[in-house]
């Protein structure tokens, strides 16, 4: 990359020439220390993989010359690699780590030139990653066909212990917005209790956040009025985090219940590439079926044939979405997929014949349950599906001798159909079969493996940053060093062969 770039007729951007070059003695000190494999020089060769151009076009050219941006994402991939994802780590680390030296020509930006880099490239990272992808599918390295998705729970940069209710925020917020009118006019509030911030700017700093969090708390309550009467939570027991508002509450792997967030990546099947990626504000895997395979035809430019899933995504909207798209669907319905289901002591629906032709069902007694309604439920997503309901004569099932095997109500046994019923038959039948079973046994082989990296060797257990834009970030990162180093590995491997085994030229008569 050169000093300088111009990103339009008009305006010419100087970037800051680094400390050393090529030439200076301890650049080359430290690069005769530095071993031929090491990480920082393999992230280095991987960068000529990169077109930087709309990271380079993002600088206006004015004020004072900023660091050269290829230098520095050099650098914040060599440290995601490492598990260090924190701006305030970066800092640290480019005054103490000579590698990092070697890799940014003794460049040492501040502290906050991280921060203000972290999110200017976070604007960039999908256009970034999917320049790779299509590098990686022209290169052959991956064809687009299968892949594996998978989604996994980590915890946001927010305490467990700080979740409120829309009552207490009330009173917390209005207690804030005084001190922060108190601070605008120079008056330090008399009284700051324990739970605010103790300086003028941190309390503004809080309000906002406190302001995010009864948005976002608005929004849950109005999803919880749209649930039906059974599932309705108690308004006092909706409660938000006001360390990270965005984040959503639940139980994570180890079964604490925290802010957090969900991370889902689509993997390919025949190749060690990350074909998509996204951070939903959610704790469960609900509804991502379809923003993520439409990320990955994004990404990519092509669209998966086959996708192995566990239980969470097999649902009836998802299956007939899939069958409308022309995607094979690879995903035990209703069930874990490590265990066989319970045995149940009565009939299963699966038991009960379907008749469509009288649009009924007979039971194993030969009885016929008759339409009696329909019903919509409401989906992840804010995705529908009607569900028609089928019942028994309440006098037919008093007096059936297989009563105590059908039913324990006293209105007699009820059923209930999908609309994409015929879809999810389907797909049991053909998950039952040897090569379904064949293809999706692949499934714990490549999808688990990408969050075992992420999280064991990655430090991706807890992110370390606030938001949903920013954890984007962080994921954005982790996927393009991972895929950048397949791509640039695969290539070093082919061009290795060719000087192995040149291709011979013809023998002149």
């Amino acid at each position: 990359m050169v000093g300088d770039q111009c990103h339009d007729a008009k305006t010419v951007v100087h970037f800051a020439e680094p400390p050393w070059n090529v030439q200076s003695a301890p650049w080359r000190q430290i690069d005769a220390e530095l071993p031929h494999d090491h990480l920082a020089r393999e992230i280095r060769q991987a960068m000529t993989h990169l077109d930087l151009t709309v990271l380079y076009d993002s600088y206006a050219g004015r004020g004072k010359a900023p660091h050269r941006p290829d230098l520095m994402l050099a650098i914040v991939l060599f440290e995601t690699r490492r598990g260090q994802r924190k701006p305030s780590q970066w800092f640290q680390d480019t005054q103490e780590n000579c590698a990092l030296w070697w890799l940014g020509f003794g460049m040492r930006p501040s502290r906050s030139c991280w921060y203000e880099f972290r999110d200017r490239t976070g604007s960039y990272l999908d256009t970034l990653n999917e320049h790779v992808l299509h590098q990686a599918v022209e290169e052959e390295v991956s064809r687009v066909e299968r892949g594996a998705l998978d989604g996994s729970a980590v915890a946001a940069h927010a305490s467990r212990r700080r979740l409120i209710n829309d009552e207490r925020l009330t009173r917390r917020l209005a207690q804030l917005q005084a001190a922060c009118q108190a601070d605008a006019h120079g008056h330090t509030p008399d009284d700051v209790p324990v739970w605010m911030a103790k300086t003028s700017h941190t309390r503004t700093a809080q309000y906002q956040r406190y302001r995010q969090a009864q948005d976002h708390l608005t929004l849950l309550q109005a999803a919880n009025q749209r649930r039906i009467p059974s599932e309705r939570r108690p308004p006092a027991k909706i409660v938000v985090s006001t360390g990270d508002p965005a984040a959503a509450l639940g139980l994570d792997k180890d079964h604490v219940f925290r802010p957090l967030y969900t991370i889902q990546t689509i993997r390919d099947v025949d190749a060690p590439l990350i074909l998509s990626y996204d951070v939903f504000a959610q704790a469960t895997d609900a509804g991502t079926l379809p923003p993520m395979l439409a990320r990955t035809a994004q990404m990519t430019g092509r669209r998966l044939h086959e996708v192995l899933v566990d239980s969470g995504y097999v649902t009836g909207v998802d299956l007939a979405m899939c069958a409308a798209e022309g995607v094979r669907l690879y995903g035990p319905w209703k069930e874990n997929d490590l265990s066989a289901p319970k045995a149940s002591a009565l009939f299963a629906k699966e038991q009960c014949q379907w008749l469509p032709e009288l649009d009924a069902y007979r039971c194993p007694a030969g009885d016929l349950l008759k339409r009696s309604g329909r019903e919509k439920r409401l989906r992840s997503g804010g995705r529908e599906e009607v569900l028609v309901r089928y019942k028994g004569e309440a006098q037919t099932c008093h007096a059936c001798p297989l009563r105590a095997q059908c039913t324990t109500s006293h209105k007699g046994r009820s059923l209930r159909r999908s609309e994409h019923e015929e879809v999810i038959v389907a797909h049991r039948a053909w998950m039952e079969t040897t090569e379904a079973k064949r293809v999706y046994r692949l499934r714990g082989q490549t999808i688990e493996i990408v969050f075992a990296d992420f999280k064991e060797h990655r430090g991706l257990r807890r992110f370390a940053s606030r938001g949903l834009v920013r954890v984007r970030t962080e994921l954005a990162l982790e996927v393009l060093v991972h895929n950048l180093l397949v791509v640039h590995r695969s290539s070093s491997q082919k061009q290795n062969a060719k000087e192995t085994h040149p291709t011979s030229e013809p023998i002149a008569a």
